[in-house]
């Protein structure tokens, strides 16, 4: 019995290379904007409450952007709907640094415009594309090496920040992050859309409406839609506001930006474990495992005595877990639905996951500016974990009776 091969052709490894790039650079642009918190503080007058609030819109704006996306990239080609993208995100970071980025200015740069950038750029899209090209035997493996290579930029981006933050300012910080998009840009051109020959699915009249209504009437896609929310708020709670709560806590900034790195370290081999469990155990207790574990990572990382250890302990166990949630829960969707309408219906499912984390920002720094701390949107963060660990629970990961009949 041979086994069947990876790599189909060309066109899925170009494929595969390139919306790792795209994801390499997008998020890792995206996980340092906490970073630059207390220089917009200081040269801008953006409170931590504004500062938030421009996060959650970004977060907002990227999920409300994706199925918009997903529809582009489904119809169109992935490329189109990337390269389209990455045009919005050059212009919110442009303005950002070059004005006008005060007021009303800050919320359009720092929320609408990089939000709607990252509606395109950052996983779903590059992922959605790749999944395409992949049959269900692999395709979790696929979309976690996406997701892997993208956990690198998290882990590089938040130590070149800090050197640069400290040696150049955040102005010139950011002239390099268009530099970077820049390149994203061209790499986008290389996320291609399998052709028909090229998909290993079989063709299906399905209509978008259709295909809406059918995952509407799904009772597991609704639960899985209402779990997704509590990874949102998880990991933008972390990366916008930790940098502040370990400095509130006694630590160094440098220890802020040790633990986003180890996040994206320790996010490589997350992914990577998570996409080939999904091929051989049920993707629902991975997800339920996944959502507890967290809720255990954040009591240990705020009832412990703060330390650079026990900070340090927290980037890698958060880390483990934070985009782990990605290939199982993109492969559920794909698994009960197809991967016709891959890059829409996922799109939907993260739309939930930006809601999440626009809480998560607005409501980290909106308990800080009111209490003083961060505990209350601790506490709130356990609780979803066990909300999240339950709904999880009765999914069932099994094709609609469309795709058995065909």
């Amino acid at each position: 019995m041979t086994q069947e091969k990876f790599i189909k052709n060309n066109t899925a490894l170009i494929t595969l290379i390139s919306a790792c790039g795209v994801v390499l650079i997008s998020l890792g642009v995206r996980q340092v904007f906490g970073m630059f918190f207390m220089d917009f503080k200081e040269d801008l007058g953006i409170s931590l409450t504004q500062s938030g609030l421009s996060i959650g819109i970004q977060m907002l704006m990227w999920g409300l952007t994706g199925p918009i996306f997903g529809v582009i990239a489904d119809r169109y080609g992935g490329h189109k709907a990337i390269m389209l993208a990455f045009l919005f995100f050059i212009a919110g970071v442009y303005f950002l640094y070059a004005g006008p980025n005060t007021g009303i200015f800050f919320q359009i740069d720092m929320g609408i415009l990089i939000g709607i950038g990252l509606g395109g750029t950052a996983i779903s899209i590059p992922m959605a594309v790749v999944g395409k090209h992949f049959p269900l035997s692999n395709r979790t493996i696929a979309m976690s090496i996406v997701t892997a290579v993208g956990s690198f930029g998290y882990f590089l981006s938040p130590l070149l920040t800090e050197y640069s933050l400290t040696q150049h300012g955040w102005q010139s910080t950011l002239l390099a992050f268009m530099v970077a998009l820049f390149i994203g840009l061209l790499i986008a051109y290389f996320v291609r859309s399998p052709s028909l020959e090229q998909n290993p699915e079989k063709p299906s009249d399905q209509g978008t409406l259709d295909a809406l209504k059918e995952a509407i009437g799904t009772r597991s896609y609704l639960l899985l839609v209402s779990g997704f929310f509590v990874c949102g708020f998880h990991i933008t709670l972390v990366g916008t506001h930790v940098p502040t709560y370990v400095i509130d806590r006694g630590l160094e900034s440098w220890t802020a930006a040790a633990i986003l790195s180890l996040i994206g370290l320790f996010n490589i081999f997350g992914s990577l474990l998570s996409g080939y469990l999904s091929t051989k155990m049920s993707k629902k207790i991975i997800l339920s495992a996944i959502y507890s574990l967290r809720g255990v990572s954040i009591m240990l990382f705020i009832f412990l005595p703060a330390s650079n250890i026990n900070a340090f302990i927290f980037g890698a166990s958060f880390g483990f877990l934070w985009l782990s949630t990605v290939p199982a829960t993109s492969g559920i969707v794909a698994h009960i639905f197809g991967t016709k309408y891959l890059g829409l219906l996922y799109g939907i499912v993260f739309l939930s996951h930006q809601i999440g984390s626009f809480f998560g920002a607005y409501l980290g720094g909106l308990f800080h500016d009111l209490y003083g701390s961060y505990d209350y949107a601790w506490y709130l963060a356990i609780a979803l974990s066990v909300f999240a660990a339950i709904i999880h629970l009765p999914i069932k990961e099994q094709p609609v009776l469309r795709l058995k009949t065909e």
